[in-house]
């Protein structure tokens, strides 16, 4: 499939700021699962800075702006070809070893609720079936449901509430995967639509998880499915925070609000 993306973040700030810097993680990921056609980043008066590929394979990249000034948008454009490889992260070249990701950070740390869910891996037949299995569970136990939890919401609070958005649902999966025995991650990127056709208006969160034989698969447990070609992968980290395709800071005590506007079109309908 060949997706287009529109995605612009326009950050405004209800004073002047004297500059701001930002960490950007929006290019496409390298992998047999996709392959980038035609891809840009710009930012408002911005200064391209260096990049460089992390030990997770992700390319990050830095920007400046100078003020004052009141708003940035960051745009970024592009076209990505994409193939169905079942949720498998083939040919993607990364350095960290997958026991890194077996720490727990503040948005995963486990509860007892969590611990109890991760019980539902227990009687798998191999990892494969446990991590699906673990996946089902979390579709199950956490609603899908917009504005129901905010940034900050931590992966034992959207099980205790019962609802939540792909955030959550990749948190608590990587969570409770984790009290499994199973390395997991929270990865970052784009949907075309959901599995009933539905188009996908902002930009979406899964989990991978390492299992012995396959390496990295992806679980995408808000949509009770593994990524395929709907799916543009961008980054990845341990929680949300790690694997946020745009983060930064202004240098100012001003109050910032966000919004963001994401397009995904199939460029073949």
């Amino acid at each position: 499939m060949l997706l287009k993306i529109d995605h612009v973040t326009t950050y405004s700030y209800d004073r002047p700021v004297r500059g701001v810097v930002q960490s950007h993680r929006l290019t496409p990921s390298r992998f047999e699962g996709q392959t980038t056609v035609e891809w840009s980043v710009s930012v408002t008066g911005g200064a391209q800075g260096g990049g460089f590929r992390d030990g997770a394979g992700d390319w990050v990249e830095g920007w400046t702006v100078k003020g004052p000034l009141a708003e940035i948008e960051v745009r970024v454009a592009g076209l990505v070809s994409t193939t169905d490889c079942a949720g498998v992260l083939r040919g993607h070249r990364e350095l960290t070893p997958p026991d890194c990701y077996m720490r727990e950070s503040h948005a995963t740390w486990l509860d007892a609720a969590l611990i109890k869910l991760a019980k539902a891996a227990e009687g798998a037949a191999d990892a494969l079936s446990a991590a699906h299995a673990l996946s089902l569970a979390v579709s199950d136990a956490v609603a899908y449901r917009p504005g129901a939890t905010h940034a900050k919401t931590t992966a034992a609070e959207a099980l205790a509430q019962g609802e939540g958005v792909c955030q959550d649902h990749a948190h608590v999966l990587c969570a409770i995967a984790r009290a499994a025995g199973l390395p997991a991650r929270y990865v970052s990127g784009y949907l075309f639509a959901t599995s009933d056709g539905v188009p996908h208006e902002a930009a979406h969160a899964w989990a991978e998880l390492h299992l012995p034989g396959l390496g990295w698969v992806g679980f995408d447990a808000a949509n009770r499915c593994c990524p395929d070609d709907r799916y543009i992968r961008l980054g990845s980290g341990l929680d949300a925070q790690e694997a946020a395709p745009i983060r930064g800071t202004a240098r100012s005590a001003a109050r910032e609000s966000l919004a963001v506007q994401v397009a995904v079109q199939s460029v073949q309908q």
